[in-house]
């Protein structure tokens, strides 16, 4: 059988290059009910702040065409919590562990980032920088490139685990802020992020998600995905995780096609909770029936002329 083993740097080895996308997957043991987690690459876990988060009101979440609309308001437990009602049973597991972290200030981001740190357990960390920061009128740190400069220059100086970079789509060019967290210290970057969408119900004259607007998910936006993507690639060294409406293992094969090193699945978990093993399956077999022996051979290997 072919080799799936990816290596993403800075001591972040996965079996296989099929992550949970962070949302999609609680945070990872969930999964549990319907296939072992070691027979994928690893679990971006549900976005951690230090303190935990209510989340937004109801209604948060809406399926559209080809896709679903969420504002969830990045819900969850707290770092403390994860750490000690979580993390001892995910360590258990035979697979990779990056936990998603983010903040409402630069200060947040750094507490949360400290603490997590001392765990050995934990593998790597991606950045969720589609918050805004509250200390600046609301502006994304991941719309504004020297925030993000600034962000992830100080990440890097408080942990020595991989710093993973999620990027958002919602920007004129995200090559622009891809370099800017190469140039300040980031081990890889994982795009795209959702997009900003809205629903509308025309018999009750109403929005269908009580914030009027979410992050639009799904098989519609792989397109816009790839795209983003396979630009990223041709502007930096690092590591691509590619994300974005992949829901079978040929979506995957197509983003590790273009030279992402590594996929994440998302809403698909929502329709199908065993996309996640059906897709590294369908990956080795591919390969193997292609008679490709090493998945770092498939890896952007498209004809570019």
């Amino acid at each position: 059988m072919a080799n799936l083993k990816i290596d993403l740097g800075r001591n972040l080895k996965l079996k296989n290059p099929v992550l949970l996308a962070s949302g999609t997957g609680g945070y990872g043991l969930e999964f549990e009910n319907f296939y072992p987690l070691s027979e994928i690459g690893g679990i971006c876990t549900k976005g951690l702040s230090f303190e935990p988060i209510k989340g937004n009101p109801t209604p948060r979440i809406v399926e559209t065409s080809c896709g679903m609309i969420n504002s969830i308001g990045l819900q969850n437990i707290g770092a403390k919590a994860f750490v000690e009602e979580k993390l001892p049973e995910l360590a258990k597991k035979d697979t990779a562990i990056i936990v998603n972290v983010f903040g409402y200030s630069l200060e947040e981001y750094i507490k949360v980032v400290e603490y997590l740190s001392e765990f050995n357990d934990i593998d790597g960390f991606e950045v969720n920088i589609s918050c805004p920061n509250v200390k600046k009128g609301g502006i994304q740190f991941g719309t504004n490139p020297e925030m993000t400069k600034t962000l992830v220059k100080e990440l890097r100086k408080k942990t020595e685990k991989h710093l993973m970079i999620k990027l958002s789509p919602n920007v004129t060019d995200i090559t622009e802020f891809a370099r800017v967290c190469e140039g300040e210290g980031a081990d890889s970057v994982s795009l795209i992020n959702t997009l900003l969408g809205m629903a509308v119900d025309i018999n009750t004259k109403k929005f269908l998600i009580k914030r009027k607007m979410g992050g639009f998910s799904g098989p519609a936006i792989k397109p816009v995905a790839l795209r983003m993507v396979y630009q990223t690639v041709k502007s930096v060294k690092i590591p691509v995780i590619g994300i974005g409406g992949i829901s079978n293992y040929k979506d995957a094969l197509e983003f590790l096609l273009i030279g992402a090193k590594a996929i994440q699945i998302g809403t698909a978990n929502f329709f199908n909770p065993s996309a996640g093993r059906e897709i590294a399956h369908g990956i080795e077999n591919f390969l193997t029936e292609k008679g490709i022996n090493d998945i770092n051979n498939w890896i952007g290997s498209i004809e570019d002329e």
